[in-house]
């Protein structure tokens, strides 16, 4: 059996509140944060978006962190740079020399914030909705805050690192949330906007190919102001398809891809998406592989948030500030057995959102715009009851 929940899905709000930006937040089950929670990643920025972010009355926030962003002549942004806390000890005094902050305690502004707060670093968890009223579902979500670039910079990764780095995404993974956007999917025209003329294409092949692998039934990610939407994407079927290849620009042609239409800019009309099958064609994705794990909810009291440790520990993540929840062992270790290839055979279609906020980019000629709020998605899961979901 399973009942719609509804996602809020907003990215890239650089420390401004919803009434700052323009929007306000609709009802919802989940509201997930797709990165870049400030400008600066000082705390006061942090308090300040943690503290609207806790406010929002969803039962679970899922929340990753974001990077810097390029701008030119050498420039770089360095947004929620104190997240990344080995990066930051040792590069404070080139973004931040007036005032340096104290990584930990910016961390744990975020993971202290709430109970309904999961912070995912590049890790999963499982999540069960069990308020009164609510859908009563079950999911297992990624997150992760790590960008492709060339370079030093806070949570990046550099084009020969993609494939090893996105194959910790499990392949049981119902949501993916990630700040980097996968190449050509949910990107302008090649990035070739008026906001940024002659810009090249930015999206990550190997997360591309990766989510081609997985095909999880809702992906979310920002970074690209100027991208803002959302697709669905029925995968390719061939061998060829599903490998990472040296280029990858041809890898995605056997795919069908349907670009959805959202309200204009300055529309006061909610940006829904609807995966249910009531106002468009329902997803076709019957995978779902959390049952796998359900031994890991406690039999009775909460928590109803699991969160899972880091598949790679070597990562230059601090996992630290995770402490409110028991981690335990990762059920993925296994990730490429039979049972999870039948789970992925009945996935064939993926929607991918990039929930944006912000619309132009620095240094925001004629002034800062905010794209018209979250976009909104309902999507079918599991439903949970007596510790197990329905079959």
């Amino acid at each position: 059996m399973r009942r719609k929940t509804r996602f809020v899905c907003v990215s890239d709000t650089h420390g401004y509140t919803p009434s700052e930006a323009g929007f306000r937040l609709p009802a919802g089950d989940v509201l997930i944060h797709a990165g870049d929670l400030t400008n600066q990643g000082s705390a006061s920025e942090l308090r300040k978006t943690m503290a609207w972010i806790v406010a929002a009355d969803f039962e679970v926030k899922i929340v990753i962190c974001g990077q810097y962003r390029l701008l030119k002549q050498g420039q770089a942004g360095n947004h929620d740079i104190t997240l990344d806390a080995p990066f930051y000890n040792s590069n404070s005094t080139k973004f931040q020399n007036k005032h340096i902050e104290i990584p930990q305690e910016c961390l744990e502004i975020v993971t202290n914030a709430s109970p309904s707060v999961v912070f995912l670093q590049h890790q999963s968890a499982l999540v069960r909705l069990r308020k009164a009223g609510g859908p009563n579902t079950i999911f297992k979500v990624f997150g992760s805050p790590y960008s492709q670039c060339d370079g030093n910079w806070a949570f990046l990764y550099e084009a020969h690192e993609a494939e090893q780095l996105w194959r910790d995404i499990p392949l049981d993974a119902d949501v993916v949330v990630t700040h980097m956007p996968p190449r050509l999917r949910c990107e302008p025209d090649n990035e070739r906007s008026t906001e940024r003329p002659g810009a090249a294409v930015t999206g990550c092949v190997g997360l591309r190919e990766r989510l081609r692998a997985v095909r999880p039934c809702l992906a979310v990610c920002g970074h690209v102001h100027g991208a803002r939407g959302y697709e669905r994407v029925r995968w390719g079927s061939s061998a060829a398809a599903a490998r990472v290849g040296d280029e990858g620009e041809n890898n995605h042609i056997e795919d069908e891809i349907v670009k959805g239409v959202l309200p204009p800019r300055g529309s006061k009309k909610q940006s829904l998406v609807d995966l249910t099958g009531k106002r468009a064609p329902r997803l076709d994705n019957e995978g779902l592989g959390f049952s796998r794990a359900v031994s890991l909810f406690p039999s009775s009291s909460p928590p109803d948030v699991v969160i899972l440790p880091s598949r790679r520990p070597g990562l230059r993540l601090d996992l630290a500030g995770i402490s409110r929840l028991n981690a335990v062992a990762d059920t993925d270790a296994e990730a490429e057995s039979a049972d999870l290839e039948q789970i992925r055979t009945q996935r064939r279609e993926t929607c991918i959102v990039n929930a944006a906020i912000t619309a132009t980019n620095w240094p925001h000629h004629g002034g800062r715009k905010f794209h018209p709020g979250p976009i909104v998605v309902d999507l079918e899961l599991p439903v949970w009851t007596n510790g197990r979901p329905e079959s």
